[in-house]
């Protein structure tokens, strides 16, 4: 993680989430969905995805969502929000290529890499921008305040080269914004945890959850680099290990097991395997599988290396 910087110091601050108050049937129904939308992603997801987690762009959302005071989930979502508008504005790209009524001398890759090169930081700014508009416990970045924002920081732009940002945004995703979040699977499985047993403490699990997942949103590439070689046992996994892997590191209803798992060690290592347990009964994900993957983070925080 990089150092000196504090993110989001109180994630008390942030959010004041109360859980207990949601219904059985309702926490059902939301696990079951989330469980089906986790289940499509993962059949549909493109050899693009993951690729836009890298630590300098994860650091750089979870930066501005901290200076414009936005809280840890608006950050979660803007990365989403991004990377899956850049895989669809990079397929675009490749079939325009590939339009014969299209001319052009310049390799594609270069013409790719150059179009994404001028704008950017723009597309991640209003990736956040857009989160922060569907949040229910932030105020939205209007255009005026991330105006102000970016002539803080010397981005030369125009507000109409801003509006047009988001708005080419929206249509390249058909605005269709409510993607997977990692932050919203981690606290419905809190929830359905703290109804079926009474004596987790998730209130207490929450905010450590919080700074679990953002650790591991910095460290992603190093992290599951290590759950691949824990899971295949081999130090230097093949190429063809690495394709099949791809589907785990998108699995979010495995992250956010992981992620409890690891906040419940934390916070009290006696009966952590209680906690494995209820959430093995609650996803089907086996006991294995959620413990190796608290085991290798926690390596990872504490700075050991996995065995």
């Amino acid at each position: 993680m990089a150092k000196n910087k504090s993110f989001f110091r109180s994630t008390g601050e942030q959010r004041n989430l109360r859980f207990g108050e949601v219904s059985i049937d309702i926490l059902t129904d939301i696990l079951f969905s989330l469980n089906n939308k986790n289940k499509s992603n993962l059949e549909s997801s493109s050899d693009l995805c993951g690729f836009l987690k890298e630590t300098r762009i994860v650091e750089c959302v979870f930066l501005l969502c901290e200076d414009l005071g936005l809280n840890l989930a608006v950050a979660f979502h803007a990365i989403e929000i991004l990377e899956r508008f850049t895989t669809r504005h990079i397929e675009d790209l490749f079939h325009q290529q590939n339009d014969p009524s299209i001319e052009n001398t310049r390799p594609y890759e270069d013409l790719i890499f150059q179009t994404l090169k001028k704008k950017f930081f723009l597309f991640v700014f209003s990736s956040v921008q857009i989160a922060s508009k569907l949040d229910l416990y932030s105020s939205a970045v209007n255009n005026d305040a991330a105006m102000r924002f970016l002539q803080r920081v010397s981005y030369p732009v125009s507000k109409q080269q801003l509006l047009d940002s988001e708005i080419f945004i929206l249509k390249t995703l058909k605005f269709r914004l409510n993607v997977l979040n990692p932050v919203t699977y981690t606290e419905t499985l809190l929830e359905v945890l703290g109804h079926n047993n009474a004596s987790v403490p998730v209130e207490q699990l929450h905010p450590q959850c919080v700074l679990v997942l953002q650790f591991l949103y910095l460290q992603r590439e190093a992290i599951y680099h290590s759950l691949l070689v824990v899971a295949t046992g081999c130090p230097c996994p093949s190429q063809e290990q690495k394709d099949k892997f791809v589907s785990v590191m998108q699995d979010f209803m495995l992250l956010g097991v992981g992620v409890i798992a690891v906040a419940a060690f934390i916070h009290q290592p006696s009966t952590w395997d209680k906690v494995v347990e209820e959430l093995t009964e609650i996803t089907g994900i086996s006991g294995q599988s959620i413990m190796d993957f608290a085991y290798v983070t926690l390596m990872h925080i504490t700075g050991s290396k996995p065995k």
